[in-house]
């Protein structure tokens, strides 16, 4: 695989630039998260209305990525085949009417957590189309320089709106009525749904590109098979998704247990539920607005590497936490280092990965390591069983050993900053 010469550039050096279509897009994503946290808030406080089993309380979060273990390869061969702007608007039409029917069950009481199992499973269906599409076509809407900028602002929408809009609405309206965050939150789908169709022709997928010599263009191959060569083949690449793979299933190892943890461990008051995450949610915002230009300062290596580090002893200190206030603070700062660490990854891989292939290999990328997630947390929940602090340090420890064997792997992200084939 060749690298361009334009790799030898420090990153940064070109001024970012962020057009107009891309600011529809992160509006559709805005609201979209919007619509998911305040959803996102209600169904784990649902299910503890329902049972206060940590390993139940755990499979929420399983089941929420399960899809992608699944579906998230043919998700990505829908998105490389059809237009990406009505897969967007599909998938959050499937989310908004999942919402309805849930409210509903909630209303007559007839919800059960078995019916609340369901309706996460269909929301991450949803997640996988909308997400995976979203990341295509980011890179047809900005400059090669600007896509660490666009997905920090990316991410950086989703953490402020997750945690400081809708946490704080979906803890708040719980408390008025169960049904009512997932009333508001399928109300929310309805924007995105006309942003995503506003969308330039630019964004409905890459494979328009083919024909642009003005010859018909043969039919385009969406296999999964191609996707499969391609990613196999690309060393760092695969490297890459094994490392984020371990890391990210500590990460959800630690956090099966994390509702329990402060509302029984620390004391938290559920109505007071939406501070905690409030303030985690702070760390996670931090972490996206200054990753761009830690990124541009250090580099991406560094910025990878530095990252799992301090997620790493973050992680160690939640556990080794004594009351909430300490607690919320260690927390925040593995969020903080989890959100610097997803910008330039994300960023990484909309450069280096050719358009046309982007849906398929980020389907397959997330079946690995999002795939493994509702294992990994499902066992934290186990863990968790026992004593629900020791899912931390166990995924603490784990991270900073799988860092420190993969220093060199990291630092070599620097020398990927071109499409490869």
């Amino acid at each position: 695989m060749t690298v361009s010469t334009d790799a030898a550039k420090p990153l940064g050096t070109a001024k970012p630039r962020l057009t107009r279509d891309f600011g529809k897009l992160w509006t559709a994503a805005a609201f979209s998260n919007l619509a998911d946290g305040v959803g996102r808030t209600a169904v784990p406080l649902i299910a503890t209305t329902l049972t206060r089993d940590p390993l139940a309380i755990a499979a929420i979060g399983a089941l929420a990525f399960l899809p992608w273990l699944v579906f998230g390869v043919p998700a990505g061969m829908i998105v490389d085949r059809y237009d990406r702007r009505w897969i967007m608007a599909i998938a959050n039409a499937l989310r908004g009417a999942t919402a309805v029917v849930l409210a509903v069950l909630t209303v007559t009481g007839t919800l059960n957590i078995w019916l609340l199992f369901a309706a996460v499973l269909i929301f991450g269906l949803g997640e996988t189309l909308f997400d995976n599409a979203t990341n295509a076509v980011v890179p047809a809407l900005v400059e090669r320089p600007s896509l660490d900028r666009a997905n920090g602002y990316m991410q950086g929408a989703q953490i402020t709106i997750d945690n400081f809009v809708a946490t704080p609405i979906g803890g708040v309206l719980f408390a008025v009525s169960l049904a009512l965050p997932l009333w508001v939150g399928a109300a929310g789908y309805l924007i995105p749904i006309v942003l995503a169709m506003m969308l330039p022709v630019s964004a409905a997928r890459a494979l328009r590109d083919s024909a642009s010599d003005g010859v018909a263009a043969s039919a385009p191959d969406t296999s999964a098979r191609t996707a499969l060569s391609y990613l196999w083949k690309h060393r760092f690449l695969r490297s890459m998704v094994l490392f984020t793979a371990i890391v990210g299933s500590a990460f959800a190892f630690a956090q099966a247990p994390t509702i329990l943890y402060f509302l029984d461990e620390l004391g938290v008051q559920p109505i007071a539920i939406g501070l905690v995450t409030a303030g985690i949610g702070l760390g996670a915002l931090i972490g996206s607005l200054i990753s761009a230009r830690l990124v541009a300062r250090f580099g991406r290596g560094w910025v990878l590497f530095g990252a799992n580090i301090v997620a790493g002893l973050a992680l160690i200190a939640v556990w080794a936490a004594p009351e909430v206030i300490t607690g919320v603070i260690a927390y925040a700062l593995m969020a903080c280092a989890v959100s610097v660490w997803n910008v330039p990854w994300g960023a990484l891989r909309q450069a280096i990965v050719p358009g046309h292939l982007f849906g398929r290999v980020l389907g397959m990328i997330r079946t690995v390591t999002w795939g493994i997630f509702p294992f990994a947390t499902l066992l934290g929940g186990l863990v968790a069983r026992s004593d629900l602090r020791l899912p931390f340090v166990i995924a603490g420890v784990a991270t900073l050993v799988t860092a420190l064997v993969g220093y060199r792997l990291l630092r070599d992200a620097d020398n990927h900053t071109e499409p490869e084939y």
